[in-house]
């Protein structure tokens, strides 16, 4: 690698923990800088999904009492996010770059609008996370399957998708399906890493480079990131992915 791919990686990873720790959506920044320091788009979303996972296991420390407390409750979900991340990295591999590379902008776009609605999306899933609608929470567990194998095959955009289903599951719980998400995404990751380190998606330089900033970012920059609202910051992701979207569907 040349300093300037060390720099770019770097950067990116610092963002994308910062952005991780705040509000989510740091995979469209690891995802570009990868891209940006010569890796073919597949090779950048597995290599990106290997780089985020330890600082994303931050997070799951973070909510230890809820996962310690709630962790019987959390075994089906923690079965649905393996199951998607061992199919979803599958399903990646089995594509190849050629399969992959048409896919992006489409992921890209469906990520950014996503993030961009993540408002209307809450306030949709809300009134049904007060009753106990049988229709409802078979949905949710539908999209729950749905968004983890998404996770294990692209990744950006499933927080907020994935809370929405556990919002509804879990009567508004906050905290709890908080808690489950991130447990849930991280089991995603762990899976699809295995799996994509195994069929050697992942290049090691740049990875490493990537997870030591992200895990700097996770940890350092959350103090400057809480400074911003969260709306300035989910402004800036949306920004970034449909800067991607356009540059991908024009590539």
């Amino acid at each position: 690698m040349t300093v300037f791919q060390i720099a770019v990686l770097a950067a990116g990873g610092f963002v994308a923990g910062t952005i991780n720790a705040v509000a989510g959506g740091g995979t469209f920044v690891s995802f570009a800088a990868l891209v940006a320091s010569g890796l073919t788009s597949l090779e950048a979303n597995a290599t990106s999904a290997v780089a985020l996972t330890p600082s994303n296991l931050a997070s799951v420390a973070a909510y230890r009492d809820e996962v310690r407390t709630h962790w019987r409750e959390m075994i089906p979900f923690a079965i649905i996010g393996l199951f998607g991340g061992v199919a979803g990295a599958l399903l990646l591999i089995w594509l190849g770059d050629k399969g992959f590379r048409p896919l992006v902008p489409w992921l890209l776009l469906i990520a950014t609008l996503i993030f961009a609605f993540s408002a209307q999306i809450r306030s949709i899933t809300e009134p049904w996370s007060q009753g106990q609608h049988a229709g409802a929470k078979i949905a949710a567990f539908v999209l729950m399957t749905i968004v983890a194998i998404y996770g294990g095959f692209f990744g950006a955009g499933i927080g907020i998708m994935m809370l929405a289903a556990l919002s509804i599951l879990e009567g508004g719980n906050y905290h709890k399906a908080n808690a489950m998400k991130i447990l849930v995404a991280f089991l995603i990751q762990v899976v699809s890493s295995a799996l994509l380190i195994a069929g050697g998606l992942v290049h090691w330089p740049e990875a490493v480079v990537t997870m030591i900033a992200a895990a700097l970012g996770g940890y350092l920059g959350v103090g400057f990131a809480r400074c911003l609202s969260e709306k300035i910051i989910r402004a800036v992701v949306v920004a970034i992915g449909a800067v991607l979207t356009v540059v991908f569907f024009v590539r």
